[in-house]
């Protein structure tokens, strides 16, 4: 499979496709996106939002949840603020998502069987982290949506200047349905 991907890779390169996809590393509508990894998403999202390449900066985690609040999405959305001019932020979960009512226990299982030692997820608890919350899925995408919504709101390095809005997107239909943040008229 990764041999197939690098000799497209070589063809792209060759017939010098990159210059349709030319743009500068600041996103042309000031907007950065959290949303899932799902691969449902990757070319529905941009065409449900109307957006293109250059438009926003997309940051995609398992859930588009923020599991932490200076972990690496909010590390890209304090850079993206302070080093590439965005002012408006969308969480945007989805319907039927494999994160959603995921089960660490079963996870921890698989970890298990793959190799990994037990003495890992107690050291993990020994060092201050929360496993379960980390690697956690969520019961509620609406809630979840709102949850990180709430986390960015009150981040004491995120300025009140930036607008901050939650979404869920249907993954049938591309419908966005707001659940979070300041109205949009």
């Amino acid at each position: 499979m990764i041999h197939e991907i690098l000799e497209h890779n070589r063809e792209f390169v060759k017939e010098g496709k990159a210059a349709e996809f030319a743009t500068s590393k600041y996103p042309d509508r000031n907007l950065a996106i959290v949303t899932c990894m799902d691969t449902r998403l990757t070319q529905m999202l941009p065409a449900a939002l109307g957006i293109k390449n250059g438009d926003a900066k997309i940051i995609k985690d398992a859930g588009g949840m923020i599991v932490h609040p200076f972990g690496s999405v909010v590390r890209s959305l304090l850079i993206a603020i302070y080093e590439l001019g965005v002012t408006d932020i969308m969480i945007i979960g989805h319907t039927d998502c494999g994160v959603q009512h995921m089960e660490v226990s079963e996870i921890t299982k698989e970890m298990i069987k793959e190799g990994i030692d037990e003495e890992v997820f107690h050291n993990m608890r020994y060092y201050g982290i929360d496993f379960d919350q980390w690697m956690g899925g969520f019961d509620c995408v609406e809630t979840a949506v709102k949850e990180s919504v709430e986390l960015l709101v009150h981040h004491p390095l995120i300025p009140k200047k930036v607008s901050v809005y939650g979404f869920v997107i249907d993954t049938e239909t591309g419908l966005l349905n707001q659940v979070a943040g300041p109205e949009i008229e």
